[in-house]
């Protein structure tokens, strides 16, 4: 049973690996398309058309993205002055409940972000003319690696892996 869990937590930390890749890739998209749209709007006098919208749904999906492998690190904010102060016990329940909560909130981003997205899939944008589904797909994908690095915070209480959460550089 545990090499089981060792081995769904182990997919999970890959599929983490992924999603950290494609979040690089769409920081180095918005970098480029920024840098760009300056440069050619201010030397050479003819900015591009589509670079600032391009930028903007980059942005989306590096938030929503960003948000749940951030989870999974424990890069996230939060108050954890009573997980501090309780006994190792109740410390694991209340983790316990803190991701359970956190499973809720992302399975009603799937829920609803994909009842959005198919409310807005006949939009389109103005200057690249692509589907509005596109850039709010971000919502329900968000959602998506929430809910599986939720179950990796799970198997880790289960198997008893302490993840420190990042901490500040000074």
């Amino acid at each position: 049973m545990k090499t089981t869990l060792l081995l769904a937590n182990r997919a999970i930390d890959q599929f983490n690996r992924l999603i950290g890749l494609v979040l690089a890739g769409l920081l180095l998209v918005m970098t480029v398309l920024i840098f760009w749209q300056v440069f050619a709007r201010f030397v050479v006098g003819s900015p591009l058309f589509f670079s600032d919208e391009i930028a903007r749904f980059a942005m989306l999906w590096l938030t929503f993205l960003g948000a749940g492998y951030a989870y999974r690190k424990g890069a996230l904010i939060s108050v954890d002055i009573v997980l501090e102060y309780a006994g190792k016990t109740l410390g694991c329940l209340l983790r316990v409940i803190i991701v359970l909560c956190s499973a809720l909130f992302a399975f009603i981003m799937v829920k609803y972000g994909y009842d959005l997205m198919d409310r807005v899939s006949g939009q389109t944008a103005p200057s690249t003319r692509i589907s509005m589904m596109w850039p709010y797909m971000a919502i329900p994908a968000g959602g998506v690696v929430i809910l599986i690095n939720s179950l990796g915070l799970l198997l880790d209480e289960a198997l008893g892996i302490a993840h420190k959460p990042q901490q500040e550089v000074n």
